[in-house]
């Protein structure tokens, strides 16, 4: 391995999937202007934006092929693979969904469930891809953020794990509730650099977020005995102990994260990517890969390691 290399349990192959106009290249540059790789955030509806890198698709406003990058955050390197979401491209998404390690579905706040979030939710669960959702626009006038999460577990008969609850609604949508840590999150501003402070929950949603708090601690607790006990004995867990476990369920298709915002207003895509970085898998948690070899017709095994072949 080189020197600027990363430890495999450090890195995240991840795709970003939704329905055509959810915001996927939007919050997939908003990505790439936070972690430092690009200096200049491009708009889908101008024309440039760096995912959609085709005349077609600048002309048209959008994503046509899928794209790849490299970004990295907080001492991880993350892989994203930008994916179309217009259903006449679902092969596309189809063919890069076979080689992610982990993905972020991306759900209007206002349309919820649409056909193609449908058609890529099953593609991920046909190849086991542990995910995360983002429920982006919730700016919007009709966005409503509980709407989506229920209709989202009715759908797909998940578990969905709120990890945040916003704060304010429509136009008046100015943070979110963090319900791992118990603090709100607020963006004072919707530029690029607009301040973001860590404040004491609003009173008007104390006994809210204190109700989804305990929620999320009473279905994350049964990830692990030790876990379990101790929020049977004390009725709550750390917060690191509630990563660890949502963590355990995501890697193991037992209940979904869900977080929050508004890419276009730049509200919420620093939080996702502490999420991918925090709850989506490294390929250590990624099962080892079996194939045939060209020749002998023999069965082969590839793990993820850096002394493996590639392919």
């Amino acid at each position: 391995m080189g020197k600027n290399s990363y430890r495999l349990d450090r890195i995240r192959n991840i795709g970003i999937v939704a329905h055509i106009d959810a915001g996927k290249t939007t919050i997939t540059e908003r990505m790439l202007y936070y972690t430092g790789k690009i200096r200049r955030v491009g708009e889908v509806h101008e024309g440039t934006a760096v995912m959609d890198w085709m005349i077609q698709e600048k002309e048209r406003g959008i994503t046509i092929t899928s794209a790849a990058t490299t970004c990295f955050w907080k001492g991880h390197q993350i892989n994203i693979i930008d994916t179309p979401g217009h259903v006449d491209f679902t092969v596309e998404v189809e063919r890069t969904l076979r080689i992610l390690d982990g993905a972020v579905i991306i759900f209007c706040g206002v349309e919820g469930v649409e056909p193609q979030s449908e058609a890529v939710w099953r593609q991920a669960n046909r190849y086991h891809i542990p995910r995360i959702i983002f429920i982006n626009k919730l700016d919007r006038v009709g966005a409503d953020f509980w709407r989506v999460v229920e209709s989202v577990g009715e759908e797909f008969d998940l578990t969905p794990l709120p990890l945040q609850i916003p704060i304010g609604e429509e136009g008046g949508f100015r943070g979110v509730v963090d319900l791992v840590r118990m603090e709100a999150v607020i963006w004072h501003g919707e530029d690029l650099e607009a301040q973001v402070s860590r404040e004491k929950i609003p009173p008007d949603l104390t006994a809210k977020a204190h109700d989804f708090h305990h929620q999320l601690v009473e279905k994350v607790a049964e990830a692990n005995d030790d876990y379990l006990e101790k929020f049977l004995e004390k009725g709550d867990l750390e917060p690191e102990e509630i990563k660890k476990a949502v963590r355990y369920m995501c890697l193991h298709h037992k209940g979904v994260p869900v977080v929050c915002g508004s890419a276009l207003k730049n509200k919420g895509t620093r939080l996702l990517l502490d999420a991918v970085m925090d709850y989506l898998p490294s390929p250590l948690d990624v099962p080892p890969v079996e194939g045939l070899d060209p020749i002998s017709g023999e069965k082969e095994i590839r793990r993820p390691s850096p002394d493996e072949p590639l392919a």
